[in-house]
């Protein structure tokens, strides 16, 4: 899936706070991911379809150095991601062993990867902020992937964070964390969001001005009254 630049552009401008409460009236309660968040204070908000990794618990006979050279690899499956995706990566909310360090983040940011996302951790934390590479995780450890982990696939359903992430489904992630679009929504994401920003800033201004709560959020009556005559002032 490739996301035309309107579609980017419109979901750069809506907070995943915003689309968690759209979806939540679509009735998805779980898109949120658990442990993801921004290695980097200050990250862009950033937007592009998932491309999915999995890992399993490390069992000895495979998560070893040696695996590291395998066709089914992490350094595979980075050969594999189209320019502009986000990485999303299941390894199971682990934090004591890094599932990708600065050589593979680096790599990353040369194939064009708008982002990683993960519940589990990095490791050579200094050398993965040195790549530019946007991250979003749950933390930094030193040890290597195969320490705690085995990793199998890329490009299938996966957990992450405790949300079903499917390949194609839309990521969006900013300073609140990393949110799931699944792709069969994202028309109506699409169409309700910037209606939805549009709304609560409107809301921002009147409690700026004292107005009181009740009846403004959510809006009486009255106050939708009021909001539509600001639409139309507005040509909106």
């Amino acid at each position: 899936m490739t996301l035309d630049k309107n579609a980017i552009e419109t979901l750069k401008q809506v907070s995943t706070a915003t689309i968690t409460t759209i979806l939540l009236k679509k009735g998805l309660r779980n898109v949120w991911m658990r442990g993801a968040k921004p290695l980097r204070p200050g990250q862009p908000r950033i937007v592009g379809p998932a491309f999915t990794l999995r890992f399993v618990p490390a069992r000895e006979d495979l998560a070893t150095p040696a695996s590291w050279a395998s066709p089914i690899s992490t350094r595979a499956a980075i050969e594999a991601m189209p320019e502009g995706v986000v990485a999303v990566v299941d390894a199971m909310g682990m934090v004591d062993a890094g599932i990708f360090g600065d050589i593979l983040c680096a790599r990353m940011a040369k194939r064009g990867v708008a982002a990683l996302v993960t519940d589990g951790v990095v490791r050579d934390v200094a050398g993965v902020l040195g790549t530019g590479l946007p991250v979003w995780c749950d933390g930094v450890a030193a040890p290597p992937s195969v320490a705690g982990l085995t990793f199998v696939g890329w490009q299938e359903p996966i957990a992450c964070g405790g949300v079903a992430v499917y390949p194609d489904d839309v990521i969006v992630v900013d300073e609140d964390g990393a949110v799931l679009i699944p792709a069969a929504l994202l028309s109506e994401v699409l169409t309700e969001a910037p209606e939805q920003e549009r709304m609560e800033a409107w809301i921002m201004e009147e409690v700026d001005r004292d107005v009181p709560l009740p009846g403004l959020y959510p809006m009486n009556a009255e106050t939708k009254a009021r909001y539509e005559a600001f639409k139309k002032e507005q040509g909106a």
